[in-house]
């Protein structure tokens, strides 16, 4: 995969930005690099024929082929009366009787 056809400077930027990382003027060549090459080698990947390898791990398996023949589910899916807020603030470390307080932890 040509760099042209990969991941552009300005998408590792825009990447960057949405994942609140700030990084220099010497790492974004670097990290568009790295996103190119990860990218070219999930394309060799794709060209892969997998058709006859079986699934390394699937639920059903781990259960027991009787949920998956007979579609049953682990659990009865059942409506059930859910916490009160009063209970859930009683138990919070710190509220305002209607919403839970917490720390800010994203600043821009």
């Amino acid at each position: 995969m040509a760099e042209s056809a990969g991941v552009t400077m300005d998408e590792v930027l825009r990447v960057a930005e949405l994942a609140n990382l700030e990084l220099t003027a010497e790492e974004v060549p670097r990290m568009q690099r790295d996103l190119n090459a990860i990218l070219d080698h999930i394309a060799q990947l794709n060209e892969l024929d997998t058709a006859g390898v079986p699934a390394m791990a699937q639920v059903g398996e781990m259960l027991g082929a009787e949920i998956e023949s007979t579609g049953a589910n682990l659990r009865v899916d059942a409506v059930r009366p859910s916490l009160g807020r009063a209970a859930a603030m009683a138990a919070a470390p710190e509220s305002d009787g209607r919403f839970f307080k917490v720390p800010k932890v994203i600043e821009r």
